[in-house]
């Protein structure tokens, strides 16, 4: 579904933050990218959203080089994929409701579908309860909840999240760890950019680590997984 094909990000000023990257990954795949801050692991998911673009190499997704892709063609590839954020980026002059169901009119979904999906995706994350409230009224671990119901609403082939558990404290970030593992048994690719080594080393999945930019070890197993 993803590869990366030799792909290096130097910055303007002369950062080299991703270095000769080869990566597969197969649909369905639940996947890790770990490393320290400033290692080159959220640049790796960025260059998947078209947010970065690499210097160097090519990045494949479903068959379609998306390198060179037109900029006008950049928003149908963001449809196929669901984003999460560290910081939730919520609208919070907006209900739980009003923002799962803005990510479905962004993509001109009709009233009728969003009246039908918003609720099944709140019931999912566990808060059809809490459809009224706002942002402000929410612990953090409930406004993440609605940034991955929002990120998966539009039922995306892959899901996306840069630090998701990063402002959580450890009981909520494993209720998250726990939603995002059954988002992906339902058939989503997750690829999870992330320093929680606590995280990664229970849930015991593929695991790719990069320093300075160069991928090191990618194989299934904990943060620092040996065989």
């Amino acid at each position: 579904m993803i590869e990366y094909r030799n792909v290096s990000k130097t910055y303007d000023q002369g950062t080299e933050a991703v270095k000769n990257a080869n990566v597969t990954i197969d649909k369905g795949e639940f996947v890790f990218i770990v490393g320290k801050s400033g290692s080159g692991k959220s640049t790796m998911i960025k260059m998947l959203m078209k947010e970065e673009e690499p210097t160097e190499g090519k990045i494949i997704i479903d068959g379609f080089d998306i390198t060179d892709m037109k900029k006008s063609k950049i928003p149908y590839l963001r449809r196929s994929m669901g984003y999460v954020f560290q910081d939730f980026r919520l609208l919070p002059d907006r209900n739980v409701y009003e923002n799962i169901a803005y990510a479905m009119r962004i993509i001109e979904a009709s009233p009728r579908q969003i009246r039908r999906q918003v609720p099944i995706v709140l019931s999912l994350v566990g808060l059809s309860h809490k459809a009224k409230m706002l942002p402000d009224q929410l612990s953090g671990g409930e406004q993440q909840r609605v940034a991955i119901a929002r990120a998966i609403v539009n039922n995306p082939t892959i899901l996306l999240a840069d630090e998701p558990t990063g402002d959580l404290d450890p009981e909520t970030a494993n209720e998250i760890m726990g939603l995002l593992n059954e988002i992906n048994m339902r058939g989503t690719t997750v690829i999870i950019a992330t320093h929680a080594k606590d995280i990664v080393d229970k849930m015991q999945k593929r695991v790719i680590a990069i320093e300075n930019g160069v991928i090191y070890r990618d194989e299934k197993g904990g943060y620092n997984y040996e065989i």
